[in-house]
């Protein structure tokens, strides 16, 4: 290995959480994720807010982790989301996805608390001294009110377990922006499926997707059209996912993409609340935008 991105790149899916009668299905997980690498996955995110992480106990949390790892059976990279707005909660989720045989930690940046710049630095610091996980920040301000600046993820950069960033700001200039300011080795993930043709072209390595779990061939095909400099072919594939992309977010997120996950027959359409069922509206965009994607023929 030459660096942090031969291991964290390309196309990554954000795991949904498979549920059935209220509990975690995890014969639907194991088989999930089998699929998932059987279709040119580069690597997996269990745990993280597509996965449902807010509504898992912490039972469930590791042992959707543990079921991933098994799954995986190290044929691709598992980046457990161990983030907590509780510093301390989120050392010990780290630890114990270390000790389940996690290849890294998505860690969130906190929500709610609405730390300043120097509680963002002093709370991912004492999560990497207390592991020897690489750690992936997660900013994502729509969902935790609170960003991180460049200049903190530089400072956060200079650790050296923390390698890199799912950035789902939305602000493609980041991307350029924290590459001069942190290296060229520091990972840059998406977080956005829609905007990872031009976060790409800023220099980022891959997506944290959602849109990969009902199209992993598509996705990985893309990032790695991405990756080859293959630009016009990435924007063919691109313009066939886009309808995709924008359906799984027409209600909040994993509603859309587990009924997606449903109709392809991997698991139930189940979410547990707040997250009410989607409406037969959304359904049907959601199945409309399968076919047009070619993923299904009904």
């Amino acid at each position: 290995m030459t660096g942090p991105t031969r291991i964290l790149s390309g196309s990554i899916a954000a795991l949904i959480t498979p549920f059935s009668g209220g509990k975690v299905d995890h014969q639907a997980l194991s088989r999930f994720v089998q699929w998932q690498i059987k279709s040119g996955t580069h690597g997996l995110v269990p745990c993280g807010t597509t996965g449902e992480s807010p509504t898992l106990d912490e039972d469930e949390h590791l042992s959707v982790i543990h079921a991933v790892v098994t799954a995986a059976s190290g044929q691709v990279p598992v980046i457990a989301g161990t983030g907590s707005n509780n510093t301390a909660h989120a050392i010990h989720l780290t630890r114990e996805a270390e000790s389940l045989g996690a290849d890294a930690a998505l860690v969130v940046t906190p929500y709610y608390n609405r730390p300043t710049q120097e509680g963002l630095y002093l709370h991912f610091r004492a999560i990497a001294e207390a592991t020897r996980l690489p750690i992936i920040i997660y900013n994502i301000p729509g969902r935790s009110s609170v960003d991180m600046s460049v200049e903190t993820m530089a400072r956060l950069a200079k650790i050296k377990n923390i390698i890199g960033v799912k950035d789902a700001t939305g602000a493609l200039q980041r991307v350029t922006q924290q590459r001069l300011a942190c290296g060229e080795n520091f990972v840059q993930l998406s977080g956005e499926d829609g905007t990872a043709l031009g976060f790409n072209a800023h220099g980022g390595v891959g997506c944290i997707s959602v849109t990969a779990n009902v199209a992993p061939r598509l996705c990985a095909d893309f990032q790695t059209a991405c990756l080859s400099g293959h630009w016009q072919d990435a924007l063919a594939l691109q313009d066939r996912l886009m309808p995709l992309h924008d359906v799984l977010f027409s209600e909040t997120s994993p509603g859309p993409v587990k009924y997606a996950a449903s109709v392809l027959g991997h698991c139930e359409p189940e979410t547990r609340l707040p997250l009410a069922p989607i409406t037969e509206t959304t359904r049907a965009k959601v199945r409309a935008a399968l076919i047009a994607a070619g993923l299904t023929n009904a």
